[in-house]
């Protein structure tokens, strides 16, 4: 009997390599042939993903039964980003990444648009905040940017209301 314990015990756990991707099941390559079509793939709420094929789940059999097998944990190493300790990283196999630093700071890598969301607003609540870039207000109708803006300000010029002539541009620049 307890041959039979320790037999199934052995078969609880077992690592992989994912053969297949999905949604909720996955295919995976267990010990040298055994191959699992039908893994279910556990997220963690509120972090969904979709492990490549080449990556190693940690596959867990409730009571040694390798026909119900559950991907509980997949990593990937080909794509795992260098942090320090105590550190926090979301990222994906393309470079992009959410990283959180021990520093305190919080460093966003993206290959395209960066979209914040609200259906009410979005707050920076800092004392400085440093664009390298241009800033566009109202970019989804005939907005300007800011350099078009200061541009038209450092040019601009009035009535005199002295004599009606023109004033001079503005003497100190935005």
């Amino acid at each position: 009997m307890i041959d039979q314990i320790w037999k199934r015990l052995q078969l609880a756990f077992s690592p992989g390599v994912l053969t297949r991707g999905g949604d909720d099941r996955v295919q995976a390559r267990l010990l040298s042939d055994e191959v699992l079509d039908n893994v279910r793939h556990i997220e963690p709420y509120g972090l969904s993903y979709r492990p490549l094929p080449g990556a190693q789940p940690y596959v867990f059999f409730p009571a040694g039964d390798r026909s119900a097998g559950f991907a509980v944990v997949t990593g990937d190493r080909r794509y795992q980003m260098q942090i320090e300790g105590g550190e926090v990283a979301i990222h994906d196999n393309q470079g992009n990444y959410v990283h959180i630093k021990q520093s305190g700071d919080i460093e966003i890598n993206a290959a395209a648009a960066v979209t914040l969301k609200s259906p009410v607003e979005v707050v920076i609540d800092a004392p400085l905040l440093r664009v390298t870039g241009d800033i566009l207000d109202q970019s989804s109708s005939a907005g300007k940017t800011m350099a078009a803006m200061r541009q038209t300000y450092n040019t601009h010029t009035h009535p005199e209301n002295d004599n009606g002539g023109p004033t001079n541009a503005p003497n100190e620049k935005m």
